[in-house]
């Protein structure tokens, strides 16, 4: 690594951390509530928006179904949280709905849970991130050309903030999250407290009407149903990342299960009283915004126009104006936590990802931790699928939030009824009479939340599917057979690998026989003729492919004034191709003697510089790689450092990950 890139690493990750430290990142409390938390406090700022969303379809006529879908919200959160306290004290491994589902349900299920909840992260920081950029547009919309930048570089930010480990993330995101909450709630209890004093905030849009869709206005029956169905699945995005907590257990400190649960237990009093407050404001301000400006009637010119979130029209009213302290506050507040929510995700993802490396579902590296003790690989490829995905969908929240929480009602659902199942058979072996009726009554709060998050389920996979759902469904698929094919693949490796006989595996082959490739006659061919003489062969060969027959029939006179002593093969290429005369050669000397090994001795140059590697070594790669295929036949590369290489292996500090990598300790500069 050059020294360049190992400062800028070191400038980015900071300090590695050794092995043993990994107790020094287990998090307190306070820290671990804007970490694992910081998604479902922060969806209540466009939760409220949602059901508003949906209900304006059909003109001002539906709002009043309001309050009767974020009741029916609330009670869901409330039934959710509970149900996640028991997980938590039941399985404090950090598996979360995946490891219940997988011990109670079986593999299959626990798989369908992983597949759901990675998607759903993804979607986490999509959301969380284009939300928030939203919300930076509504204080200054002259930036909302740059909409998929901002969201790009924001999801950059994170990713390096998260690869510096988990406790520096929660130093970072904790003060936003709190100032979040603060203001939100300073927002509501003013707008309230004038509400009943006699002066009620009024949003600015307030004096706009709304007219419906064509194809949604004046609804009855199921029509109507549906419409409030669509409504409150929009309002359950509020219950995103409830989850989380339950996934990083092992990351709190002990006693781990109470302080998750005590976590779990105050992120959802405070989320219930940020979304009834938000919503009971929004009704009592009379907020009005639609899927397009062009809807609102009485608006001079609806081209031109921008709307304003929700919660950006709630801090105008309350606090006087869109020039007011309290409503840049509440904006850059909202912004903040809005994007920093995706940390929820940034935590969760990685530390899925590598439970199932761990169980072979997914590839080995996400398991590996780096050099801040995180889950870089993993952290790696949640920026770059949600990135992708905020670049595909323009940053757009209204296209994103249909791809949005199906996964997570899936592993609720899946959790919830593997938890019913863990309750039944701790009562068939527990006497206990004190344990037995604490185990019916979580049985009772776990098989309310089953049924209750099945409904949703439905509701949600019937509202959402064709606007956008289906896409979800299918990247759940297609990860969930994934992940089987590289589970059967592991097995299968490990099955072909396994030693059957270890005194057969340890016979030695009848003969080696080498092979030592020269393209010309200098040192690097000479340190490989060495090194191969030094393991003794059975046999010793040189050989060379005479593309050019003049420099072949040259080498060869050389050969023989060197006067050395190992026999020169020359083939012949009419074609002047290299690897296939020379791989066609070696695959003769294993036909003939199939009991032998053939050892092929390569020299290869090795550089200092990237531009160099494409001058050099290109056909002894592609011979390597193809001679690699070949049974019986070992490849050794034989280094040759040129000066640019020793120039650039000079090291002058220990960069990260040195010690993980084995690299020795460099003598001090004097």
């Amino acid at each position: 690594m050059s020294n360049v890139t190992a400062f800028l690493k070191r400038l980015v990750l900071g300090r590695a951390l050794r092995s043993e430290e990994l107790g020094g990142t287990l998090l307190p409390k306070r820290l671990a509530l804007p970490i694992f938390a910081s998604d479902p406090l922060s969806s209540v700022a466009y939760a409220t928006q949602e059901i508003l969303l949906v209900l304006t379809l059909g003109g001002l006529a539906y709002l009043h179904f309001t309050p009767w879908i974020a009741a029916a919200v609330v009670f869901l959160m409330t039934v959710v949280v509970l149900s996640y306290r028991q997980v938590v004290h039941a399985y404090p491994s950090g598996g979360g709905s995946y490891e219940v589902a997988s011990t109670n349900l079986g593999p299959a299920a626990g798989l369908v849970v992983a597949a759901a909840l990675l998607v759903d992260y993804v979607m986490t920081v999509a959301v969380s991130v284009a939300s928030g950029v939203d919300n930076v547009i509504s204080a200054v919309p002259a930036l909302a050309e740059y909409r998929v930048l901002m969201a790009l570089v924001f999801v950059a930010l994170l990713t390096a903030i998260n690869l510096r480990g988990v406790r520096e993330s929660g130093r970072a995101f904790a003060a936003p999250t709190y100032l979040f909450i603060a203001g939100v709630l300073l927002m509501c209890g003013t707008g309230l407290l004038r509400y009943l004093l006699g002066d009620p905030p009024v949003a600015a849009t307030a004096q706009y009407g709304i007219a419906p869709v064509p194809a949604e206005a004046n609804l009855v029956g199921l029509a109507l149903v549906m419409l409030v169905l669509r409504a409150f699945s929009s309002g359950c995005t509020a219950l995103t990342g409830v989850e989380a907590i339950s996934n990083g257990v092992p990351a709190f400190r002990k006693p781990k299960s109470r302080n998750a649960a005590t976590t779990m237990a105050a992120m959802g009093l405070i989320a219930v009283t940020m979304f009834v407050g938000v919503t009971t404001l929004a009704i009592v301000a009379d907020v009005r915004i639609t899927d397009d400006p062009c809807r609102l009637t009485g608006l001079p010119d609806c081209e031109n126009y921008t709307q304003r979130t929700v919660i950006a029209q709630l801090a105008a009213s309350v606090f006087g104006g869109e020039g007011s302290f309290g409503f840049f506050y509440v904006q850059a507040a909202t912004a903040l936590v809005l994007i920093l929510a995706a940390n929820t995700a940034f935590n969760g993802f990685p530390l899925l990802a590598s439970i199932l490396a761990q169980h072979r579902y997914l590839p080995r590296q996400l398991h590996n931790r780096g050099d801040r003790l995180a889950f870089s690989n993993g952290i790696l490829a949640l920026a770059v699928v949600a990135g992708v995905l905020l670049w595909a969908y323009r940053a757009n929240v209204t296209s994103l939030i249909h791809l949005y929480i199906l996964g997570v009602f899936t592993s609720f659902t899946l959790c919830q009824t593997g938890m019913v199942l863990h309750w039944g058979r701790e009562l068939r072996t527990e006497t206990d009479p004190v344990a037995r009726r604490r185990h019916h009554t979580s049985r009772i709060v776990n098989g309310t939340g089953a049924v209750i998050t099945a409904l949703v389920l439905v509701i949600v996979l019937l509202t959402k599917f064709t606007q956008g759902a289906w896409l979800a469904v299918l990247a759940a698929t297609v990860l969930w057979v994934t992940m089987r094919s590289i589970r059967r693949h592991y097995d299968a490796t490990s099955a072909e690998l396994a030693v059957t006989d270890p005194r057969k595996e340890l016979a030695p082959p009848s003969r080696v026989l080498t092979v030592v490739l020269v393209s010309r006659l200098h040192k690097a061919t000479l340190r490989a003729l060495a090194y191969a003489r030094a393991t003794h062969p059975d046999r010793l060969e040189a050989l060379t492919v005479a593309v050019d027959r003049e420099a072949a029939a040259e080498l060869e006179r050389q050969w023989e004034a060197a006067g050395i002593d190992v026999p020169l093969k020359i083939l012949d290429s009419p074609y002047r191709e290299i690897t296939g005369p020379a791989l066609l050669y070696v695959r003769s000397i294993r036909r003939e003697s199939p009991r032998d090994v053939v050892a092929v001795f390569i020299p290869e140059y090795v550089v200092g510089h990237w531009w160099e590697n494409v001058l050099h070594n290109q056909s002894a790669l592609w011979l390597k790689s193809r001679l690699l295929f070949t049974p019986g036949v070992m490849v050794t590369s034989v280094p040759w450092q040129l000066r640019s290489a020793a120039r650039a292996d000079r090291p002058a500090a220990r960069a990260p990950g040195a010690v993980r990598r084995g690299e020795p300790v460099p003598p001090p500069r004097s």
